[in-house]
């Protein structure tokens, strides 16, 4: 296979492949059936990296072979978005000629959206001069003359110049709603849009009848507060990287909603202020005790929910809990399984055609 090329017909095993080894993963914890979310088998992804290789006069896109090293050449990327399809020739194109856009210059970064905006980074071994952002404007303006909404990133060791601006704003309808995210290059963000939505629609399901406030823990850019706060009286909401808590107070006060709380706090910050194991500044004019949490919310990192966290977790009635990470997941379950039991599982296949799974479980106090 080539990155021209999907196997696009072996996308059912690939997916009834996960379904198994997820419900064989899950049958210890008496699981209920997987709902499955199918991924677009096609320009599903909303962000790509690639390596830039100059050989001559020449200057071409490429990935490496995950097993072998083998530097493959790229014209097309089909798992990225139409958008970002469309603007990689064009941006080779403009560059290849162009010696000062083109000397040092080692990867470029897309994170588009379905909105059709495109943030473009280009990164380089070398200092960035008054004649590189010269030519970055021009480069910019020629391909906002052929049609893109388009915003141009250098980035150099220490450096980084930004033309305009460094995000993208996202618009995704959501169970009748369309809701702006604004999304910052070089911070996380769901790189499968489609499954995003089936995931932001399924966690609302599952919580249509919950009562009282929500706790969330790693909120990112608010992508599920956001849309989570419709079934709740209130949401307070943890995230520690600020790039991504300042995306969420603007994506609050954009779709004017207005009972969502967001904190710049570790997960196991805020066990230590629940716990009242440790005071914080930043909690300062927050009444932690007002609220009412019935229903905690964590998305945790691949390695899952710490120790302490998983202990302050089982103090609530509900648990939604997102994994990118099925087995880090079950590392946790051994513990919430102890004083909750599964009610609802989903698999989510954000990453088609590879290993990689995303789930989803509702737990209930037992």
């Amino acid at each position: 296979m080539t990155p021209e090329q999907l196997p696009v017909e072996q996308y059912d095993a690939q997916l009834e492949e996960k379904v198994i080894r997820l419900r064989t993963l899950m049958t210890p914890f008496a699981a209920p059936e997987v709902e499955v979310f199918r991924s677009p088998v096609s320009h599903y992804r909303m962000r790509a990296e690639f390596r830039l290789w100059h050989e001559g006069d020449d200057l071409y896109h490429i990935i490496f072979d995950q097993q072998t090293r083998e530097r493959i050449r790229v014209e097309s990327f089909p798992a990225a978005s139409q958008l970002i399809n469309a603007v990689m020739p064009r941006l080779i194109a403009l560059i290849r000629d162009n010696k000062v856009l083109r000397h040092k210059l080692f990867q470029v970064d897309y994170l588009s959206t379905i909105s059709n905006q495109i943030v473009v980074s280009l990164l380089y071994h070398r200092t960035l001069t008054e004649e590189w952002q010269r030519e970055a404007e021009a480069l910019r303006d020629a391909l906002r003359a052929e049609g893109f909404d388009l915003h141009l990133i250098g980035r150099a060791t220490k450096t980084k110049i930004c033309l305009d601006r460094d995000y993208v704003d996202e618009s995704l309808p959501v169970a009748g709603k369309e809701i702006i995210y604004r999304q910052v290059e070089n911070s996380f963000t769901q790189p499968n849009a489609a499954m995003n939505i089936q995931m932001l629609e399924w966690a609302l399901e599952v919580t249509k009848n919950a009562s009282g406030d929500l706790l969330e823990l790693y909120c990112g850019n608010g992508n599920f507060s956001l849309a989570l706060a419709r079934n709740f009286n209130r949401v307070l909401a943890t995230e520690i990287a600020k790039p991504s808590v300042a995306s969420a107070q603007y994506n609050i006060a954009v779709n004017g909603i207005d009972n969502v709380q967001i904190i710049r706090m570790s997960a196991e910050e805020f066990t230590e202020a629940m716990n009242g194991a440790r005071k914080f500044q930043r909690l300062e004019g927050i009444d932690l005790q007002s609220y009412q949490c019935e229903t905690i919310f964590v998305d945790p990192p691949r390695s899952g929910l710490d120790t302490e966290t998983v202990k302050m977790v089982q103090a609530y009635p509900r648990i939604l809990y997102i994994s990118c990470n099925p087995q880090t997941l079950c590392d946790n379950l051994a513990t919430l399984a102890e004083t909750h039991k599964v009610e609802k599982l989903a698999l989510f296949d954000q990453f088609p055609y590879t290993h990689h799974m995303e789930c989803g479980v509702l737990l209930t106090r037992r």
